[in-house]
């Protein structure tokens, strides 16, 4: 039976921090990403008294509606999407007056004029000090009109006594030529310190608690090295298809979708260098030599890379059609649906380490995890007979979900005879903290506010990821060349086995 690990006792109270006053200007207000993660994520910091009472959110959108209207869809998209439910009376009705809703296009200049007016009436008569969030919501192809909008309304810039900002949703470019040019746009108008790329997987408290598992405890700062580590495996397994994605999924594929950004931060943070503070530019500064220090794809490619597309196959006992046949994709897609990576991190920490990522749709199981393999021992004192099950010692840090931590190590089983066999300790954290974690978009918003960037990506983070997938997605482009199918409910292509085996390895499946 696993050994529970329960937390201090005498460990202090979380320090809260509250976001100063502020107007949240929501462009895309009428959109999915509005409706199912910011709203409720506001409405859950004004709850647990994050939120200034002074702070005024103001929803920018395309589609006509009142600013009642607006109100009255935030409130259904609360009640149904919010981690606390039911929605409690004296939260909402503290926050709903400091609702509103502009209708406006993202490439006019009077709609941004009527927007200026509007924040400087906010600041006279609501109290929120000349302070401005712009949080761009909106596809993607809206980007470099919005900022261009605010930087020509002198929005960009800050106010004589308050903060102008900018949060800026995934995908940031499609590709290296496409996240440069956007950079450019971006950083003709704001400062970089006033910019906030946002990836939400970073606002995961299991993805920030890699570094407080790796930097909090000198146990494993000794061996976190290719001296004592095999390899390292990071899988993000979705059960789910495209969900109805199809317009956005064709154009992006798992690639972009999610190795780009998501794997190649996780990634960072598994191999970093400790950091000389906890400060933004210190986190970023060495997330940034680790992007940078990984291996080019070249000859190699072909080995070091696979990618699929699922057909029609069974998530448990449901029967799902294949990618092809999803409704608004093209029977004929080359998109895909799996990547597996070979990644090698060229300096002194991790070179001859490799490190293998694994992402996929219509996979077995929802999973995301990051599984660190240690060398096995040099020798083994005991007979053969007593070792057969055992097995090298494993750390396997689980993102999501049943959120924890579990470490195998080699144990001598009870009896008279040294028979050793592998076993496992878990921690788990809603057993250990006994609170729910936020969701991610509750840090990442109050970290905006805050102005605190540590989990956001710089510019030159940016560009660094999309260099280093930039010679697959040239690769992959071809519409000649067929991608390899697999069938929903497995673990990917065979290609994606044969990947870790020529290596001698096998992936760790949950």
């Amino acid at each position: 039976m696993a050994s529970p690990i329960t937390q201090n006792a005498a460990a202090p109270a979380q320090t809260e921090r509250t976001a100063p006053p502020c107007v949240i200007v929501i462009f895309g207000a009428s959109g999915d990403l509005t409706n199912r993660k910011l709203l409720p994520a506001l409405y859950n910091l004004a709850m647990g008294g994050l939120l200034s009472d002074r702070t005024v959110i103001l929803g920018f959108g395309r589609q006509p509606q009142s600013d009642e209207d607006f109100r009255k869809s935030i409130h259904a998209g609360i009640d149904q999407f919010s981690r606390t439910r039911p929605i409690r009376k004296e939260v909402w009705e503290a926050l709903a007056p400091r609702i509103y809703y502009q209708q406006g296009n993202y490439d006019d200049s009077a709609s941004f004029a009527e927007l200026r007016t509007r924040l400087e009436t906010f600041d006279r008569d609501r109290g929120t000090a000349g302070n401005h969030l712009f949080y761009i919501a909106t596809p993607p192809t809206a980007f470099p009109a919005i900022i261009h909008e605010l930087g020509a309304s002198g929005l960009a810039k800050p106010s004589a006594r308050g903060w102008s900002r900018v949060v800026i949703e995934k995908p940031f470019g499609h590709d290296l030529a496409s996240a440069r040019k956007l950079n450019q746009e971006v950083l003709g108008e704001f400062t970089e310190d006033q910019v906030f790329r946002i990836d939400h997987y970073l606002g995961k408290e299991t993805v920030q608690n890699i570094l407080a598992f790796r930097f909090a405890n000198r146990l494993w700062e000794p061996v976190w090295s290719s001296q004592h580590i095999d390899n390292v495996q990071i899988t993000v397994a979705e059960s789910i298809g495209i969900e109805g994605r199809a317009s956005y999924y064709e154009e992006a594929g798992a690639l972009r979708d999610m190795v780009q950004n998501h794997m190649l931060q996780v990634l960072a943070l598994v191999a970093m260098e400790p950091p000389v503070t906890f400060e933004a530019e210190a986190v970023r500064d060495e997330k940034v030599k680790v992007l940078k220090a990984l291996r080019p794809y070249g000859d190699q490619l072909a080995e070091d890379a696979v990618r699929g597309q699922y057909r029609a196959g069974s998530i448990g006992e449901e029967k799902v059609p294949g990618y092809r046949r999803e409704p608004k994709v093209d029977p004929q897609s080359q998109t895909e649906t799996f990547v597996a990576l070979r990644v090698g991190i060229d300096n002194w920490r991790w070179a001859g380490t490799p490190f293998y990522l694994r992402h996929g749709k219509r996979l077995p199981t929802r999973v995301s995890e990051v599984a660190v393999q240690f060398k096995p021992v040099p020798h083994l004192p005991f007979a053969a007979s007593g070792t057969k099950a055992l097995e090298p010692d494993l750390l396997v840090l689980r993102l999501q979900p049943d959120e924890g931590i579990s470490l195998r190590f080699g144990a001598k089983q009870p009896g008279p005879e040294m028979q050793l066999r592998s076993v496992n300790m878990e921690f788990r954290y809603e057993a250990s903290f006994s609170m729910a974690s936020p969701d991610a978009y509750e840090r990442l918003i109050l970290d905006c506010a805050l102005g605190e960037s540590t989990l956001f990506t710089r510019a030159d983070e940016v560009e660094v990821s999309w260099g280093f997938v930039n010679p697959l997605l040239r690769r992959w482009s071809d519409p000649d060349a067929d991608v390899p199918t697999y069938a929903a409910g497995s673990w990917g292509p065979h290609a994606a086995v044969d990947l870790l085996g020529r290596d001698g390895r096998k992936w760790h499946n949950p």
